[in-house]
């Protein structure tokens, strides 16, 4: 693909534009008014991509950049970081990353990817935020284990706090189904729904986070999702496949469904149970058939079907 690969290193208050490794730079601020204006000048050197890393505070660029129609490529930072200490470069600046992450983008040539739309990141801030809570649940209750028993004060406070989490928890809930119901994905939200072990939060975790899913071959989905084992071989030495990278968020929420799945999807149940029968050890089950899963749901959404149980053995 011709055009120039121009990288954008995003700070909380500055942001450092680079054309291309070779080319022009430039800094403006992270404000709206000066987002509009490094569109523009996107726009006019003609770019190919304009790659970002993943972070913080760069929702407001993103949306931007999408609304002037630029081709924009949001990339793993540590890959990145990889990259440059790979071709020797140690030192860490802002306008050297931005280089850096210019140089990426040529050597490389990351594919061009469907990013969220407004509908789909509203949704999965409520998502995150539902996680948040969780996460923070787990350590309270944590806390409230291995808190002295005298020390009633402290595990009054402990409980209390739990509770209220357990609320804001059913509130995300409750949140988050009126949320799918008022957008539209909620199509996309039955036919995956219908899947026996499918519930709300790995349907929006995948409409969210994993906008690709139905548009991709199984093998690709299954990698973004980090389900897709890796060979780890050197020589005459087999190592044993590992699962690696992908988006961890929706590889975490897909385990736990998978789970459940195990025990009541008509076709997950038995896939596991022949895989322990197999000598699998569990966890290589449950990520065997939790990359099954997501292979069944790609394909219904590819197909725009919903679950059909399978047909019973004739007798």
């Amino acid at each position: 693909m011709g055009g120039v690969n121009a990288a954008i290193e995003v700070g909380k208050q500055q942001l450092v534009v680079r054309l291309g490794s070779d080319g022009e730079q430039f800094s403006e601020l992270n404000e709206v008014r000066a987002i509009k204006r490094i569109a523009r000048r996107l726009l006019q050197a003609g770019c190919a991509r304009v790659l970002i890393e993943g972070g913080s505070y760069q929702s407001a660029l993103i949306a931007g950049l999408r609304a002037a129609e630029l081709p924009v490529v949001v990339v793993n930072p540590r890959r990145v970081r990889e990259f440059a200490k790979s071709i020797g470069q140690l030192a860490k600046t802002d306008e050297i990353d931005a280089r850096v992450l210019a140089l990426y983008g040529e050597r490389t040539q990351p594919p061009l990817r469907e990013l969220p739309d407004e509908q789909s990141q509203a949704l999965r801030a409520l998502w995150v935020r539902r996680e948040q809570l969780i996460e923070m649940l787990v350590m309270e209750e944590n806390r409230l284990e291995h808190a002295p028993e005298k020390a009633k004060a402290v595990r009054h406070n402990l409980r209390a706090h739990i509770d209220y989490l357990r609320k804001q928890i059913k509130q995300a809930d409750d949140d988050l189904d009126r949320e799918v119901h008022n957008s539209a994905l909620w199509d996309k939200y039955e036919m995956l729904s219908s899947v026996p072990g499918v519930g709300l939060v790995l349907s929006v975790a995948l409409l969210s986070d994993l906008p690709e899913l139905g548009r991709l071959s199984r093998g690709e989905i299954a990698a973004l999702a980090g389900v897709a084992p890796f060979n780890c071989d050197s020589g005459t030495l087999r190592g044993q496949r590992r699962i690696e990278g992908g988006r961890p968020r929706v590889r975490r929420v897909l385990y736990v469904a998978t789970l459940a799945a195990v025990r009541c999807n008509p076709v997950l149940k038995p896939f596991y149970l022949r895989l322990r029968a197999a000598g699998k050890p569990a966890k290589v089950a449950l990520v065997a058939a939790a990359r099954k899963l997501l292979t069944i749901l790609n394909l219904m959404l590819k197909t725009k079907t919903v679950w059909r149980p399978p047909c019973q053995a004739a007798t």
